[in-house]
């Protein structure tokens, strides 16, 4: 199975990747994507005082530092995780997303209209759209960097 990978820079415009993110669930479901359609979002956040300036963060790297600090498992309160985001200051860093798309031979057709698809969309739009396809100059660096973010 080919895979493709479409990848977003949505510079530090976090709700708009929510955005992206939310259409992504909703044809998940609509269109029964399950396996068909991942995605998976990096967060590039400046770092002051170091001398690269800057550090990954992913979700889930952030989600199993908080449940190895406290030993138990992290559940998302409403209430709690408005007053968080609240809280927090406007991301310095670069979010980014990728999606892959994973169509069998014989939905060429299928996978053809969601690439094409996909960049037009409203939220994706402006995030400088870049499809990398099996075979292509850059495709296993994306494949492995989609794998390292799980």
């Amino acid at each position: 199975m080919a895979h493709i990978y479409m990848m977003f820079d949505f510079a530090t415009d976090e709700e708009k990747l929510q955005q992206a993110r939310h259409k992504l669930e909703g044809w998940k479901q609509a269109f029964r994507l399950d396996k068909k359609l991942l995605y998976k979002m990096e967060r590039v956040e400046a770092a002051a005082g170091e001398g690269d300036g800057s550090a990954v963060k992913t979700d889930k790297a952030e989600k199993s530092a908080k449940q190895e600090n406290t030993g138990k498992p992290v559940k998302a309160k409403g209430k709690a995780k408005a007053a968080t985001e609240e809280k927090k200051p406007e991301a310095s860093g670069d979010v980014k997303l990728l999606v892959r798309l994973a169509f069998s031979g014989h939905e060429k057709l299928s996978e053809q209209r969601w690439v094409e698809r996909i960049p037009v969309e409203v939220p994706f739009q402006g995030a400088s759209p870049r499809v990398v396809k099996s075979g292509e100059v850059g495709f296993e660096d994306v494949e492995k960097k989609f794998e390292e973010l799980d």
